[in-house]
Protein backbone atom coordinates (compact mmCIF):
# COMPACT_ATOMS: atom_id res chain seq x y z
CA UNK A 1 0.00 0.00 0.00
CA UNK A 2 1.23 3.97 -0.50
CA UNK A 3 1.23 5.51 2.38
CA UNK A 4 -0.46 8.85 2.14
CA UNK A 5 0.34 12.05 3.02
CA UNK A 6 -0.54 13.83 6.53
CA UNK A 7 -2.54 17.15 6.91
CA UNK A 8 -0.29 18.86 8.87
CA UNK A 9 -2.41 21.64 9.68
CA UNK A 10 -5.08 19.29 10.83
CA UNK A 11 -2.82 17.27 13.40
CA UNK A 12 -1.43 20.11 14.97
CA UNK A 13 -4.99 21.77 14.97
CA UNK A 14 -6.50 18.22 15.98
CA UNK A 15 -3.60 18.05 19.18
CA UNK A 16 -4.06 21.89 20.06
CA UNK A 17 -8.10 21.10 20.82
CA UNK A 18 -7.07 17.97 23.25
CA UNK A 19 -4.68 20.31 24.83
CA UNK A 20 -7.10 23.18 25.80
CA UNK A 21 -9.51 20.16 27.27
CA UNK A 22 -8.23 20.38 30.93
CA UNK A 23 -8.15 17.66 32.47
CA UNK A 24 -6.27 17.12 35.61
CA UNK A 25 -6.12 14.02 36.74
CA UNK A 26 -9.10 12.73 39.47
CA UNK A 27 -11.29 15.92 38.19
CA UNK A 28 -14.65 16.26 35.91
CA UNK A 29 -11.71 17.39 33.30
CA UNK A 30 -10.94 13.59 32.77
CA UNK A 31 -14.79 12.62 31.59
CA UNK A 32 -14.63 15.92 29.10
CA UNK A 33 -11.21 14.70 27.67
CA UNK A 34 -12.29 10.98 27.24
CA UNK A 35 -15.96 11.90 26.05
CA UNK A 36 -14.06 13.85 23.02
CA UNK A 37 -11.96 11.20 22.17
CA UNK A 38 -14.80 8.83 22.25
CA UNK A 39 -16.99 11.24 20.14
CA UNK A 40 -13.99 11.92 17.65
CA UNK A 41 -13.52 8.17 17.30
CA UNK A 42 -17.01 7.55 16.54
CA UNK A 43 -16.88 10.65 13.37
CA UNK A 44 -13.96 8.30 11.80
CA UNK A 45 -16.51 5.59 11.95
CA UNK A 46 -14.99 3.53 14.77
CA UNK A 47 -16.31 0.85 17.08
CA UNK A 48 -16.26 3.87 20.18
CA UNK A 49 -17.44 3.35 23.85
CA UNK A 50 -17.36 5.37 27.13
CA UNK A 51 -15.81 2.72 29.81
CA UNK A 52 -16.65 3.40 33.56
CA UNK A 53 -14.40 2.59 36.32
CA UNK A 54 -13.86 3.58 39.77
CA UNK A 55 -15.82 6.22 41.57
CA UNK A 56 -17.02 8.12 38.60
CA UNK A 57 -14.29 7.53 36.61
CA UNK A 58 -13.64 6.50 32.71
CA UNK A 59 -12.04 5.34 29.93
CA UNK A 60 -12.40 6.22 26.12
CA UNK A 61 -11.76 2.48 23.48
CA UNK A 62 -11.84 2.77 20.08
CA UNK A 63 -11.48 -0.21 17.81
CA UNK A 64 -10.91 -0.21 13.86
CA UNK A 65 -12.04 -3.49 13.17
CA UNK A 66 -9.77 -5.82 10.70
CA UNK A 67 -12.14 -7.34 7.51
CA UNK A 68 -10.60 -11.05 9.41
CA UNK A 69 -8.20 -13.60 7.70
CA UNK A 70 -7.24 -17.12 8.40
CA UNK A 71 -4.46 -17.77 11.19
CA UNK A 72 -1.70 -18.19 9.00
CA UNK A 73 2.26 -18.06 10.19
CA UNK A 74 3.13 -14.28 9.02
CA UNK A 75 -0.38 -13.44 8.86
CA UNK A 76 -1.32 -10.23 10.25
CA UNK A 77 -1.80 -9.03 13.94
CA UNK A 78 -3.43 -6.92 15.89
CA UNK A 79 -2.36 -3.96 17.66
CA UNK A 80 -3.37 -1.51 20.59
CA UNK A 81 -2.42 1.69 21.10
CA UNK A 82 -2.51 3.33 24.42
CA UNK A 83 -2.18 6.57 26.12
CA UNK A 84 -3.51 8.60 29.28
CA UNK A 85 -5.42 11.97 29.17
CA UNK A 86 -5.23 12.84 32.28
CA UNK A 87 -2.66 15.64 33.20
CA UNK A 88 -0.28 17.05 35.97
CA UNK A 89 -1.75 20.01 37.90
CA UNK A 90 -0.13 23.47 36.09
CA UNK A 91 3.25 24.46 38.07
CA UNK A 92 4.57 27.98 38.96
CA UNK A 93 6.64 29.52 36.10
CA UNK A 94 4.49 29.16 33.06
CA UNK A 95 4.98 32.00 30.65
CA UNK A 96 2.25 31.46 28.53
CA UNK A 97 -1.49 29.81 28.78
CA UNK A 98 -0.94 26.13 29.77
CA UNK A 99 -4.71 25.31 27.85
CA UNK A 100 -4.34 27.63 24.92
CA UNK A 101 -2.45 25.22 22.59
CA UNK A 102 0.08 27.33 20.99
CA UNK A 103 1.78 26.47 17.94
CA UNK A 104 5.03 28.07 16.28
CA UNK A 105 7.46 26.97 14.12
CA UNK A 106 8.84 24.65 16.50
CA UNK A 107 6.66 23.25 19.12
CA UNK A 108 3.32 23.06 20.00
CA UNK A 109 2.70 24.18 23.74
CA UNK A 110 0.21 22.97 26.89
CA UNK A 111 0.08 20.93 30.14
CA UNK A 112 0.10 17.54 29.18
CA UNK A 113 1.10 17.99 25.45
CA UNK A 114 4.14 15.77 26.46
CA UNK A 115 2.69 13.88 29.07
CA UNK A 116 1.04 12.48 26.91
CA UNK A 117 -1.53 14.14 25.10
CA UNK A 118 0.69 14.36 21.89
CA UNK A 119 0.89 10.35 21.94
CA UNK A 120 -2.92 10.01 22.14
CA UNK A 121 -3.05 12.51 19.60
CA UNK A 122 -0.33 10.46 16.99
CA UNK A 123 -2.33 7.57 17.13
CA UNK A 124 -5.87 8.83 16.41
CA UNK A 125 -4.08 10.93 13.42
CA UNK A 126 -2.51 8.00 12.18
CA UNK A 127 -6.04 6.17 12.12
CA UNK A 128 -8.14 8.57 10.75
CA UNK A 129 -5.37 9.28 7.97
CA UNK A 130 -5.27 5.60 6.64
CA UNK A 131 -9.28 5.28 7.08
CA UNK A 132 -9.66 8.26 4.34
CA UNK A 133 -7.85 6.05 2.16
CA UNK A 134 -10.24 3.41 1.81
CA UNK A 135 -7.74 1.22 3.64
CA UNK A 136 -8.91 -1.83 5.81
CA UNK A 137 -6.55 -3.61 8.14
CA UNK A 138 -7.25 -7.88 8.16
CA UNK A 139 -6.25 -7.40 12.28
CA UNK A 140 -8.12 -5.36 14.58
CA UNK A 141 -6.49 -1.57 15.68
CA UNK A 142 -7.35 -0.81 19.21
CA UNK A 143 -6.85 2.87 20.49
CA UNK A 144 -7.27 3.00 24.56
CA UNK A 145 -7.26 6.03 25.76
CA UNK A 146 -7.39 5.79 29.54
CA UNK A 147 -7.39 7.88 32.75
CA UNK A 148 -5.33 7.37 36.29
CA UNK A 149 -2.29 6.47 34.58
CA UNK A 150 -0.71 8.92 37.11
CA UNK A 151 -2.38 6.89 40.30
CA UNK A 152 -0.41 3.59 39.11
CA UNK A 153 -2.27 2.72 35.90
CA UNK A 154 -5.56 2.21 37.33
CA UNK A 155 -7.16 3.16 33.92
CA UNK A 156 -5.00 0.55 32.03
CA UNK A 157 -5.98 -2.01 34.87
CA UNK A 158 -9.81 -1.56 35.02
CA UNK A 159 -9.71 -2.00 31.07
CA UNK A 160 -7.80 -5.59 31.89
CA UNK A 161 -10.21 -6.26 34.03
CA UNK A 162 -13.23 -5.63 32.50
CA UNK A 163 -11.61 -8.09 29.79
CA UNK A 164 -12.08 -4.91 27.32
CA UNK A 165 -8.56 -5.38 26.14
CA UNK A 166 -6.53 -7.42 24.06
CA UNK A 167 -3.97 -7.81 21.05
CA UNK A 168 -0.87 -9.62 19.55
CA UNK A 169 1.28 -6.39 20.44
CA UNK A 170 0.72 -2.97 22.15
CA UNK A 171 2.23 0.17 21.50
CA UNK A 172 2.77 2.68 24.39
CA UNK A 173 2.84 5.92 23.79
CA UNK A 174 4.95 7.45 26.92
CA UNK A 175 7.03 10.31 25.55
CA UNK A 176 10.10 9.17 24.56
CA UNK A 177 11.65 11.69 21.91
CA UNK A 178 10.11 9.09 19.49
CA UNK A 179 12.68 6.66 20.70
CA UNK A 180 12.50 3.06 20.93
CA UNK A 181 11.80 2.03 24.80
CA UNK A 182 12.51 -1.61 24.87
CA UNK A 183 12.46 -1.85 28.77
CA UNK A 184 11.86 0.16 31.87
CA UNK A 185 11.79 -0.05 35.15
CA UNK A 186 9.54 -1.29 38.45
CA UNK A 187 9.30 1.26 41.11
CA UNK A 188 9.40 0.56 45.18
CA UNK A 189 9.17 3.52 47.80
CA UNK A 190 11.06 2.97 51.38
CA UNK A 191 11.47 4.81 54.19
CA UNK A 192 14.43 4.78 56.86
CA UNK A 193 14.38 6.18 60.11
CA UNK A 194 17.76 6.69 61.85
CA UNK A 195 18.39 6.75 65.72
CA UNK A 196 21.00 8.25 67.34
CA UNK A 197 22.17 9.91 70.87
CA UNK A 198 21.93 13.62 71.70
CA UNK A 199 23.94 16.00 73.62
CA UNK A 200 23.77 19.99 73.24
CA UNK A 201 26.18 20.89 71.22
CA UNK A 202 28.93 21.63 74.40
CA UNK A 203 29.36 17.68 74.10
CA UNK A 204 28.56 16.95 70.23
CA UNK A 205 31.52 14.77 70.71
CA UNK A 206 29.78 12.33 72.68
CA UNK A 207 26.53 12.42 70.92
CA UNK A 208 25.47 10.22 67.74
CA UNK A 209 24.76 12.49 65.03
CA UNK A 210 21.71 10.87 63.19
CA UNK A 211 22.04 13.81 60.30
CA UNK A 212 25.68 13.31 60.40
CA UNK A 213 24.78 9.22 59.56
CA UNK A 214 22.19 10.74 56.69
CA UNK A 215 24.87 12.87 54.82
CA UNK A 216 27.25 9.88 54.67
CA UNK A 217 24.18 7.63 53.76
CA UNK A 218 23.02 9.35 50.91
CA UNK A 219 25.67 9.03 48.63
CA UNK A 220 26.16 5.43 48.97
CA UNK A 221 21.77 4.82 48.63
CA UNK A 222 21.89 6.97 45.35
CA UNK A 223 24.54 5.56 44.11
CA UNK A 224 22.95 1.78 44.31
CA UNK A 225 23.05 -0.87 41.77
CA UNK A 226 21.33 -3.97 43.28
CA UNK A 227 21.78 -7.74 42.64
CA UNK A 228 20.56 -10.17 40.25
CA UNK A 229 20.55 -8.46 37.07
CA UNK A 230 20.10 -10.48 34.10
CA UNK A 231 22.20 -8.32 32.13
CA UNK A 232 24.38 -5.07 32.05
CA UNK A 233 21.17 -4.13 29.70
CA UNK A 234 18.83 -4.81 32.83
CA UNK A 235 21.37 -2.98 35.01
CA UNK A 236 20.62 0.18 33.25
CA UNK A 237 17.37 0.19 34.79
CA UNK A 238 18.65 0.29 38.64
CA UNK A 239 18.57 3.81 40.15
CA UNK A 240 17.76 4.98 43.51
CA UNK A 241 17.53 8.63 44.74
CA UNK A 242 16.18 9.48 48.55
CA UNK A 243 13.77 12.52 47.89
CA UNK A 244 12.88 13.55 51.47
CA UNK A 245 15.48 14.44 54.71
CA UNK A 246 14.19 14.96 57.67
CA UNK A 247 16.27 15.28 60.99
CA UNK A 248 15.78 16.82 64.64
CA UNK A 249 15.02 15.89 68.08
CA UNK A 250 12.90 12.59 68.73
CA UNK A 251 10.48 10.68 67.29
CA UNK A 252 8.40 13.68 66.61
CA UNK A 253 11.09 15.31 65.16
CA UNK A 254 11.07 18.55 67.71
CA UNK A 255 12.66 21.34 65.72
CA UNK A 256 12.75 24.24 68.23
CA UNK A 257 16.12 23.42 69.83
CA UNK A 258 18.89 23.35 66.85
CA UNK A 259 21.63 23.85 69.61
CA UNK A 260 21.00 20.03 69.90
CA UNK A 261 22.05 17.51 68.24
CA UNK A 262 19.54 15.24 66.19
CA UNK A 263 19.49 12.26 67.28
CA UNK A 264 16.45 10.86 64.86
CA UNK A 265 16.56 11.48 61.17
CA UNK A 266 14.03 10.09 58.45
CA UNK A 267 14.87 9.37 55.30
CA UNK A 268 12.42 8.08 51.82
CA UNK A 269 13.13 7.64 48.37
CA UNK A 270 12.35 5.45 45.71
CA UNK A 271 14.18 2.24 43.73
CA UNK A 272 13.70 1.88 40.44
CA UNK A 273 14.94 -1.92 39.44
CA UNK A 274 14.56 -4.49 36.12
CA UNK A 275 12.48 -7.13 35.53
CA UNK A 276 13.82 -10.45 37.42
CA UNK A 277 15.18 -8.47 40.11
CA UNK A 278 12.75 -8.58 42.97
CA UNK A 279 11.54 -6.31 45.73
CA UNK A 280 13.05 -8.35 48.64
CA UNK A 281 16.68 -8.70 47.00
CA UNK A 282 16.04 -4.58 46.38
CA UNK A 283 15.14 -4.08 50.06
CA UNK A 284 17.94 -6.54 50.83
CA UNK A 285 20.62 -4.34 49.52
CA UNK A 286 19.28 -1.18 50.62
CA UNK A 287 19.73 -3.05 54.23
CA UNK A 288 23.53 -4.13 53.72
CA UNK A 289 24.20 -0.71 52.24
CA UNK A 290 22.60 1.10 55.67
CA UNK A 291 25.00 -2.03 57.77
CA UNK A 292 27.86 -0.85 56.11
CA UNK A 293 27.34 2.95 56.13
CA UNK A 294 26.79 2.79 60.03
CA UNK A 295 29.82 1.27 61.07
CA UNK A 296 30.97 4.19 62.26
CA UNK A 297 28.35 5.07 64.74
CA UNK A 298 28.30 2.54 67.24
CA UNK A 299 25.80 3.38 69.02
CA UNK A 300 23.65 3.99 66.06
CA UNK A 301 20.38 1.82 64.99
CA UNK A 302 17.76 2.13 61.75
CA UNK A 303 14.56 1.02 60.83
CA UNK A 304 13.58 0.39 57.03
CA UNK A 305 10.40 -0.55 55.75
CA UNK A 306 8.96 -0.09 52.25
CA UNK A 307 5.70 1.81 51.86
CA UNK A 308 3.10 -0.04 49.56
CA UNK A 309 1.63 2.33 47.21
CA UNK A 310 0.66 2.13 43.77
CA UNK A 311 3.18 1.47 41.41
CA UNK A 312 3.53 -0.20 37.53
CA UNK A 313 5.29 -3.04 36.90
CA UNK A 314 8.22 -3.67 34.53
CA UNK A 315 8.38 -4.40 31.05
CA UNK A 316 10.91 -5.37 28.53
CA UNK A 317 10.83 -6.59 25.05
CA UNK A 318 13.50 -8.20 22.71
CA UNK A 319 14.82 -5.71 19.77
CA UNK A 320 14.26 -8.68 17.39
CA UNK A 321 10.68 -8.47 17.96
CA UNK A 322 8.83 -8.10 15.09
CA UNK A 323 6.81 -5.19 16.15
CA UNK A 324 10.74 -3.55 17.30
CA UNK A 325 11.44 -4.14 13.75
CA UNK A 326 8.85 -2.60 12.34
CA UNK A 327 8.86 0.64 14.25
CA UNK A 328 12.42 0.74 13.15
CA UNK A 329 12.00 0.41 9.57
CA UNK A 330 9.46 2.91 9.72
CA UNK A 331 11.57 5.49 11.77
CA UNK A 332 14.60 4.47 9.09
CA UNK A 333 12.20 5.47 6.07
CA UNK A 334 11.21 9.04 7.49
CA UNK A 335 14.29 9.79 8.66
CA UNK A 336 17.11 8.52 7.03
CA UNK A 337 18.74 6.98 10.03
CA UNK A 338 18.51 4.30 12.69
CA UNK A 339 15.95 4.82 15.56
CA UNK A 340 17.52 4.68 19.17
CA UNK A 341 16.42 1.41 20.36
CA UNK A 342 17.07 -0.16 23.40
CA UNK A 343 17.14 0.44 27.49
CA UNK A 344 17.21 4.50 27.04
CA UNK A 345 17.20 6.72 30.04
CA UNK A 346 15.00 8.94 31.17
CA UNK A 347 12.85 6.64 30.03
CA UNK A 348 14.19 3.42 31.48
CA UNK A 349 13.48 4.95 34.73
CA UNK A 350 9.87 5.74 34.46
CA UNK A 351 6.97 3.62 35.14
CA UNK A 352 4.25 3.20 32.33
CA UNK A 353 0.91 1.27 31.41
CA UNK A 354 3.41 -1.24 29.28
CA UNK A 355 4.08 -3.19 32.56
CA UNK A 356 0.39 -3.42 33.29
CA UNK A 357 -0.42 -4.62 29.47
CA UNK A 358 2.98 -6.78 29.69
CA UNK A 359 2.89 -8.57 33.12
CA UNK A 360 -1.27 -8.98 33.18
CA UNK A 361 -1.86 -9.55 29.42
CA UNK A 362 1.41 -11.50 28.42
CA UNK A 363 1.67 -8.61 25.63
CA UNK A 364 4.24 -7.75 23.40
CA UNK A 365 5.05 -4.57 22.75
CA UNK A 366 6.88 -1.13 22.62
CA UNK A 367 7.22 2.15 24.53
CA UNK A 368 7.34 5.01 21.93
CA UNK A 369 6.08 8.81 21.72
CA UNK A 370 6.44 12.40 20.94
CA UNK A 371 7.61 14.43 23.61
CA UNK A 372 10.10 14.12 26.38
CA UNK A 373 12.70 16.60 26.09
CA UNK A 374 10.41 19.45 27.60
CA UNK A 375 8.31 17.19 29.95
CA UNK A 376 6.24 18.33 32.94
CA UNK A 377 7.75 21.99 33.56
CA UNK A 378 6.45 25.00 33.20
CA UNK A 379 5.72 25.56 29.29
CA UNK A 380 5.57 21.86 28.88
CA UNK A 381 6.17 21.33 25.00
CA UNK A 382 6.77 18.77 22.20
CA UNK A 383 8.85 19.46 18.62
CA UNK A 384 6.48 19.44 15.89
CA UNK A 385 8.90 17.82 14.03
CA UNK A 386 8.99 14.82 16.19
CA UNK A 387 4.75 15.01 16.64
CA UNK A 388 4.29 14.95 12.79
CA UNK A 389 7.10 12.00 12.22
CA UNK A 390 5.93 9.76 14.67
CA UNK A 391 1.89 9.78 12.67
CA UNK A 392 4.16 9.11 9.57
CA UNK A 393 5.79 6.02 11.58
CA UNK A 394 2.54 4.73 13.05
CA UNK A 395 0.80 4.63 9.46
CA UNK A 396 3.59 2.57 8.61
CA UNK A 397 3.25 0.13 11.59
CA UNK A 398 0.06 -0.21 11.14
CA UNK A 399 0.07 -1.29 7.25
CA UNK A 400 3.19 -3.59 8.39
CA UNK A 401 1.56 -5.41 11.49
CA UNK A 402 -2.27 -5.17 10.70
CA UNK A 403 -2.14 -6.38 7.06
Amino acid sequence: MQIPEINEDECLLFLSRLVQIKSYSQTDGELDATAFMAKEMSKIGLESELIPFGNGRQNALGIWEGRGTGVTEGSPKSLLFNGHLDTNPVSEGWTIDPWEGKIDENFIYGIGVSNMKSGCAVYFCAVKTLIATGWTPRADVILTYVVGELQGGVGTLALIEQGKIKADYFINCEPSDIKAVTMHAEALTFEITLKGITRHMSAREEAQDAIMAACRLIPELNGMKFRGARSKEHEKCNRLQVGIVHGALGKELVEWRPAQVADVCKLAGSARYAPGQTQESVMEDIRLVIEKCLEGFTSMTFELKQRFEPTMPAFEVSKDSKLVKSLNNAYFTIRGEEQPTGVLAPTCFYGSDAGHLYKSLGMEGIICGPGGKYNTRPDEAVDIPDYLDCIRMFMRVIVDICG
